[in-house]
Formats: C-alpha cells, structure tokens, sequence
C-alpha cells in the first residue's frame, strides 16, 4: 500500500518503509538501508512510467540532480541525531500542503523557468538532508517544484522519481562505506513494493488527471509531515 501511493505521485516510499518499521521495533540500524533499497526499486519503476507518458523535463532534473548526488553520499555517510530536523521538516511539508491545497492562495498556471544556481542549490540541500535520513527527498522536491512553478504536476512527479533513484543510489554508497544491515526479510519486501509500485506508477501516470493527482500528493505529504513527527 506504501509504496502504491507513493509510486502514484512519483515517490519512492522511504518515509512510510521507515514508519513501519519503527511500528515493527526494527532496529535504527536496519531501518536506513532497508528503505533505500526499497525506494531503488519503487522510484525506478515510478519513473519508467511517467516517463513513457512523455512527462520527463530532462533538464529541470539535471539541475537538481548536479548538487544532489555527491550531497547525498555525504550525508549518507553521517550519523547524527536528526531527531529536531525531522520536527522541523514535517512543520515545512504541512505548510506545502496548505499552499498547495489553495489555503495560502490558488496557484497560477503559469511555468517559470529555475535557473541551474537555484536549481543546484536546491537540489544539493534536499540531497544531504535526504542522505542523512535514509530517504530519496521526492516528498520536499515534489511540493518545491509546484509552489515555485517550475513544473507541472506530472513533471514533478517525474523528475522526482529519477531524483529519488539517484539519491537512494549515492546514500547507498554511502551507507556501504559504513558497517550496514539489511533486514533478513528485505528481498520478500522489494518483492512486494515492486508490485505495489508497478500499479501505483501506472495509475498515477496514465489514469489520473493532475488535480486528482494534487489532492493524493497532498494526501502523502501529510502522512510524512505526521511520520516525521512520530518516528
């Protein structure tokens, strides 16, 4: 289920793979590989729908991806308290949510352009913190792309699922390079995810419209903003 909702919307799922597994007492040091592994298989499967409907913006993703992934190995590589950055993130994720339900104000149709500066600095940000924590980072690029008008709905959908793969891919590294564990069931999980993701990225990229798609990623970012607090 997990990674059907979020594989819709073009996520990966490491926030909700973490949640479980804290609901299911796996140890700390369990939790980080195992939901970078999952999010490897559910982003790219995410992402190879979105993008066989046309929805990739090739050059909105290498902005990002430029600072993100050697930012990502960094803080893969990290082990600190992240406890009030995870508080303060989901406070942030609850604001996107409400500007992009139209609380804030409607948001314009209207594209801008990022500029590669912006786009790196964003990207290098989102790609450290995401390392740090054991997340791909599509739940803070998605809502940034939308509420800076860089891209459409399912554009951000698809240049977050190939960001999240990339920085899955260089936390990894990271991890590796560092005493990891894999849960002794992770092959069942990315078993079960994958499926889950298939459906989910084929829903979401060919089956529903982009105010459908708005409300679910709204839907998501609020489940995170609560993850965030509680695991």
């Amino acid at each position: 289920m997990v990674a059907f909702l979020y594989a819709a919307v073009g996520h990966g799922g490491a926030s909700g793979y973490l949640a479980l597994m804290a609901l299911f007492s796996f140890s700390p040091d369990v939790m980080k590989p195992t939901g970078l592994l999952l999010n490897l298989f559910v982003a790219a499967i995410s992402f190879y729908h979105f993008w066989k409907q046309g929805f990739f913006n090739r050059k909105l993703f290498f902005y990002f991806a430029i600072g993100s992934i050697p930012m990502s190995y960094i803080g893969g590589t990290l082990i600190l308290d992240v406890t009030t950055y995870k508080i303060i993130l989901g406070v942030l994720l609850i604001f996107a949510l409400l500007k992009m339900l139209g609380i804030f104000g409607r948001e314009s149709n209207k594209m801008s352009k990022v500029n590669w500066i912006k786009g790196t600095i964003t990207g290098g940000a989102i790609g450290f913190f995401s390392g740090l924590i054991g997340i791909g980072g599509g739940v803070i690029l998605s809502p940034i792309i939308l509420l800076f008008k860089w891209g459409t709905m399912k554009e951000a959908a698809a240049v977050s699922a190939l960001f999240i793969w990339v920085n899955s891919a260089s936390g990894m590294l990271g991890q590796l390079s560092t005493d990891i564990q894999f849960s002794t069931n992770a092959w069942i999980f990315v078993g079960i995810a994958t499926l889950g993701g298939y459906l989910g990225g084929l829903v979401g990229s060919s089956m529903m419209n982009n105010r459908t798609l708005r409300y679910l990623l709204a839907f998501v970012l609020l489940l995170a903003s609560i993850k965030l607090f509680v695991v």
